[in-house]
């Protein structure tokens, strides 16, 4: 049965460390294996399943480029490239919360100052932590 919740339904899809590092690497503009591989120094076998898993998901999509011998690059679909704000949020924490002053920095192109995400409530405008909420879990129909 699948769960209600919204935050477990993501985490089930995403949530692991290697899966999160390669969505970071694809925003940086990593496509192929040999590239991720590289960057993350994770195993072969992980990094396929990993791969395999997101783009079952819908994350990425897998596109041949070279068909002699046949190789594939990843592309982040729409729904990967909506994951960035959650990445850059995940960093602002662990900026605050886990830096040891050593951790690498996300500019922006023009401006070439540091990225700060925040997280904006779209309906009120209100930072998103700054109200109280509430949890509604819907009734199963009948």
């Amino acid at each position: 049965m699948k769960t209600p919740c919204p935050i477990a339904r993501g985490i089930a899809t995403f949530g692991d460390a290697w899966s999160l590092l390669i969505l970071r690497d694809a925003h940086a503009g990593a496509t192929r294996f040999d590239e991720f591989r590289k960057s993350l120094g994770i195993a072969p076998t992980v990094l396929t399943t990993r791969l395999a898993s997101l783009t079952e998901e819908g994350l990425l999509e897998r596109v041949r480029y070279q068909d002699h011998p046949p190789r594939d690059e990843y592309r982040l679909t729409q729904a990967g490239q909506d994951l960035l704000p959650v990445l850059m949020m995940i960093a602002k924490w662990a900026r605050t919360y886990r830096s040891d002053g050593d951790l690498v920095r996300y500019l922006d192109d023009t401006t070439g100052l540091d990225l700060e995400p925040v997280a904006i409530d779209s309906v009120s405008g209100a930072p998103i932590g700054s109200r109280p909420f509430r949890i509604v879990i819907p009734q199963p129909p009948g």
